[in-house]
C-alpha cells in the first residue's frame, strides 16, 4: 500500500514546476470484512427460560486493503503572469469540469491544461514537443508579434501585417486599425474528467468512459488569459508530510517483521532443546 502511495506523490513532487499538471492521490478499497465468533462454542444452549447463544460475536475482522485507483485533482493552480504572448492560461475554477487547450500529436488530439507555446518557423503556436495548437479551423499561425487572444479565445490579428510567419516583428500593443478575426482557441471538456488517461507532458486522453471532446457550456465562465501561465495544483508542504508520513509507516513495518521473525526464531530454537 505505502509503496503505491509513495510512487504517487513523489511524481506530484517531481512535477511540482510543469505548467498545468494536475496532482494525482492513491485510493484505496478495503476487502470485506469477517465476522468473527468465538470458537469451540457452536449451537446454542438451553436453559428452561430459553435459548442463549454458544457462539458468541466477538467483532469484525479486516482483512486488508489493496489499491484502487490513482485519482487526479482538476483543482486550478495559481496564475503566474510571464507577459509573453505565447503564453496561455485557462481560467474556470471548474475542478468537476474543466476546460482544456487541445493540440494536435503524433496519436491523435489531446487535451492539456499547460499554456507554454512557442512560434515555430511556421508561425505555428506549438507546445515544447513541436505539437500545435488547435483553433476551431485547425493549427493557429501568426505572425510573431501580430496577435492578440481575447478572454473568450478569439484570435485577432493587425490585418495590415497579416499571420504570415515572415511579417516584421513588430510588438504590437495593439492591433492597429485594421483588427481580423483569424480564429477561435478550440477550448474542450468532458462529461466524466475523473476517467481521463493521463499521458506524458502533461497531456489527457480521452476514454469511452470520460466521454468524447465537447464544447464548454456558455454558462461555465471560462476565460482565456494572455501572458500567464497556470502553476500546477500540487501542495508541496502536504505533499512533503505525506511522503514523511509514508516513510515513518514502512520504518514502523519493517521493525514489526524484524522483531516478529527475531521471537520466532527464539522459539523454535526453544522448541528445538
Amino acid at each position: 500500500m505505502n509503496q503505491y502511495r509513495m510512487d504517487v506523490v513523489a511524481n506530484n513532487l517531481a512535477n511540482v514546476d510543469k505548467n498545468g499538471f494536475k496532482s494525482d492521490e492513491a485510493i484505496f478499497k478495503s476487502f470485506p470484512e469477517m465476522l468473527i465468533r468465538r470458537t469451540r462454542e457452536d449451537g446454542l444452549g438451553w436453559v428452561p427460560m430459553g435459548s442463549f447463544d454458544m457462539a458468541p460475536i466477538v467483532g469484525n475482522l479486516g482483512t486488508g486493503v489493496e489499491f484502487n485507483e490513482s485519482f487526479t485533482r482538476f483543482d486550478q493552480g495559481a496564475p503566474r503572469q510571464t507577459g509573453n504572448r505565447t503564453d496561455l492560461m485557462i481560467n474556470d475554477n471548474n475542478s468537476e469540469r474543466p476546460a482544456f487547450f487541445v493540440v494536435e500529436t503524433d496519436h491523435g488530439e489531446r487535451l492539456t491544461r499547460g499554456g507554454s507555446y512557442v512560434l515555430n518557423r511556421e508561425g505555428h503556436l506549438v507546445t515544447a514537443q513541436g505539437f500545435p495548437l488547435l483553433g476551431e479551423n485547425g493549427p493557429i499561425q501568426v505572425a510573431r508579434y501580430n496577435f492578440f487572444v481575447k478572454e473568450n479565445g478569439e484570435v485577432w490579428i493587425n490585418g495590415n501585417v497579416g499571420s504570415s510567419p515572415d511579417a516584421p516583428a513588430n510588438d504590437l500593443t495593439n492591433l492597429g486599425e485594421n483588427p481580423v478575426l483569424l480564429d477561435k482557441i478550440k477550448i474542450r471538456t468532458v462529461d466524466n474528467p475523473r476517467e481521463l488517461k493521463k499521458e506524458g507532458n502533461g497531456f489527457f486522453m480521452d476514454t469511452p468512459e470520460s466521454g468524447p471532446q465537447r464544447q464548454i457550456d456558455q454558462a461555465a465562465n471560462t476565460t482565456v488569459m494572455q501572458g500567464y501561465l497556470e502553476a500546477s495544483n500540487v501542495n508541496l508542504v502536504n505533499d512533503m508530510v505525506e511522503m514523511i508520513e509514508i516513510q515513518r509507516q514502512y520504518e514502523a513495518n519493517q521493525k514489526s517483521i524484524t522483531t516478529h521473525d527475531a521471537l520466532l526464531g527464539k522459539l523454535i530454537n526453544e522448541v528445538a532443546r
